[in-house]
């Protein structure tokens, strides 16, 4: 075996460990807590918020750990755990927590449009990164045949549709707690609803997002390909 191969083997079993840490611990094992363990018998409904929480809370921090780095994505979660909890304790009224269900995709957005203007578009980051793409290489190709500004407006496009993603992800989160959070805050019924709206959020929410960013993702490489001449194979990193 190479030494290239050896090199690879881990990352697939590193993502697909990644997939199923988020899918568990920030969405099944609270589900479970909160729909299943927030009657007075059991933890009530306001522990059972906190313990459901303490999952993704912890997962989102041990990775941090892991990853030794810090990005907005990843504070963005813990700020959307920590709030979450905050205003299921306070019993605020469910319209706090749809605002706060629907403002970190909306900020995700206008951070994606707002970064397009400056060196380094936001979109570069989430869907066209170091790890996927070669950029020395491709750089080295758009500035030989000329087509930097061609490919910068083609980003700005490819900006769009993921902002579009976001804004599209807000809404539905909005209206998803909207519809969902109708029990008196503080009550094991609402628990339960907020399980709910949590087991809902990936194929409601997620699944439509992923569509626009994978759209994204395939534009950009046609456009790489359209503005090189050349095959998108030959700027992936093996």
């Amino acid at each position: 075996m190479s030494s290239t191969e050896t090199e690879q083997s881990p990352q697939k079993p590193a993502q697909q460990q990644g997939f199923f840490g988020n899918l568990i611990f920030n969405i099944a094992i609270p589900v479970v807590i909160m729909s299943y363990l927030s009657s007075e018998e059991y933890l009530g409904p306001m522990w059972s918020v906190v313990v459901a929480l303490a999952f993704p809370l912890g997962y989102g921090l041990y990775d941090l750990k892991i990853s030794k780095k810090v990005n907005a994505f990843s504070v963005l979660g813990v700020i959307s755990v920590l709030l979450t909890g905050g205003i299921s304790l306070l019993k605020l009224p469910s319209e706090y927590m749809a605002i706060k269900e629907a403002s970190i995709p909306a900020i995700l957005g206008i951070a994606v449009l707002a970064t397009q203007f400056s060196k380094k578009p936001l979109v570069k980051l989430m869907i066209l990164n170091d790890q996927i793409v070669n950029w020395d290489k491709l750089n080295a190709t758009l500035s030989e045949k000329n087509k930097h500004k061609e490919f910068s407006q083609k980003i700005a496009v490819s900006s769009y549709i993921v902002a579009a993603s976001f804004f599209l992800s807000s809404a539905l989160n909005y209206f998803l707690a909207k519809w969902i959070l109708v029990s008196e805050p503080g009550t094991t019924a609402y628990t339960e609803e907020l399980g709910r709206m949590t087991a809902l959020s990936y194929p409601v929410i997620v699944i439509p997002s992923m569509i626009l960013l994978v759209g994204a993702l395939i534009y950009l490489f046609k456009q790489i390909g359209k503005c090189t001449g050349e095959p998108i194979e030959t700027f992936l990193h093996q």
